[in-house]
């Protein structure tokens, strides 16, 4: 099993010495989606939600996120991002909206997190930009996709 490295020798939290890490090119892609009934998917594909542009606003949120992940996660370095990505699929089969989010940087540490967080923004905006059509959408499927870069290497999901 990995060892937890953000835990001190008393087992108290720390935000991990990154500082002997060499800078390399780290990338690192996101996903979720989020499922809705037929009604309000139709509200965001043709551009009838009563807030607004949902998925304009949506990519705005999740930028902005990626960008400030390390004033929402504690243990999260602060980081220069040289690119942040997101796109959204409409699932019209499924009723829903798909997220990928990439994140580049060069630096000591991972983008992992920062795409994680964009993917999450991205649909909790959704679900607040459509909250008054349905309340009973569902956010799901976040996972880290692929990452590259660092010490540990690159990573791809297999599902």
């Amino acid at each position: 099993m990995p060892e937890l490295t953000h835990f001190n020798e008393q087992g108290r939290a720390r935000m991990v010495d990154v500082s002997a890490k060499t800078e390399t090119a780290r990338r690192a892609v996101a996903r979720g989606e989020v499922r809705m009934r037929p009604e309000t998917f139709a509200l965001i594909r043709e551009g009838r939600a009563a807030k607004g542009d949902v998925l304009a606003v949506a990519q705005v949120a999740a930028v902005m996120a990626a960008k400030n992940t390390a004033s929402l996660i504690p243990m999260c370095h602060p980081l220069f991002l040289s690119a942040v990505n997101v796109s959204f699929h409409l699932n019209e089969a499924e009723n829903k909206v798909e997220i990928a989010a990439e994140v580049k940087n060069n630096g000591q540490t991972g983008v992992e997190m920062e795409a994680l967080t964009a993917v999450s923004v991205a649909a909790l905006t959704i679900y607040d930009m459509c909250k008054s059509a349905e309340k009973t959408m569902e956010i799901t499927g976040i996972a880290l996709v692929r990452k590259s870069g660092g010490k540990s290497g690159d990573y791809r999901r297999e599902d």
